[in-house]
């Protein structure tokens, strides 16, 4: 199994939730690439069985500019049988908590088979350690499971 984490960052905190769960993969001794959205090729996506979204929100509630077009890639390229999570971080302060990770769970839901959301608060903590543990293992459930299938 091929996973890819993609992400954009714009302060760190959620290039640190991204790495993370990066290295809770490689625990799991899984094929997990992290690419910042810069370096992802978005052809590549039919490369890969499962794919993490990591993104910030901006504005007020928005999905950042650089993300758009692999939002847009899931919208229109067959990508039904990818499995695909999103991670996020934003601040509760805003009417619009990380709203950019609810903008791509609604369309990851329609548009792959959509598994598991995890919403940081401005950056990461102790208490989020185990939050991230148990997203990579619900993922994993997932990922064992379509392998078993075939």
């Amino acid at each position: 199994m091929k996973v890819a984490i993609i992400y954009s960052s714009k302060t760190g905190n959620t290039e640190e939730v991204v790495h993370l769960i990066w290295k809770l993969f490689l625990v799991e001794q899984i094929d997990v690439t992290l690419y910042r959205i810069e370096e992802f090729q978005i052809r590549d996506l039919i490369n890969y069985e499962a794919v993490v979204i990591g993104t910030y929100t901006w504005g007020n509630g928005e999905i950042p500019q650089e993300m758009m077009e692999l939002y847009r890639a899931f919208e229109t390229m067959k990508v039904k049988r990818l499995l695909t999570g999103i991670v996020g971080t934003g601040d509760s302060g805003y009417p619009k908590f990380c709203g950019a990770v609810d903008e791509f769970r609604d369309m990851l839901y329609v548009h792959t088979k959509f598994i598991v959301t995890l919403k940081i608060e401005v950056n990461l903590q102790m208490k989020d350690i185990d939050r991230c543990r148990k997203f990579v293992g619900i993922f994993m459930d997932q990922l064992n499971q379509k392998q078993t299938i075939g």
